[in-house]
């Protein structure tokens, strides 16, 4: 099962600011649901996109 964390625990953990995690979800740039106002994040997806991994938040490969 994935871990799900709010932008706030994502920021906070990660190190990246509040508005540019949100700013990645916005754009579909890193995997997340959106819960009523919140957006919740995978960390797994979210730590593979820090590392440089080339898929986009559908899980497709973008070099495709």
């Amino acid at each position: 099962m994935p871990v799900m964390k709010t932008i706030k625990q994502a920021s906070q953990e990660t190190g990246l600011s509040y508005n540019c995690l949100r700013q990645l979800c916005i754009n579909n740039q890193i995997v997340h649901i959106r819960v009523g106002s919140k957006f919740m994040i995978n960390m797994d997806r979210l730590k593979d996109f820090l590392n440089g991994e080339t898929k986009d938040a559908t899980g497709m490969d973008k070099d495709s």
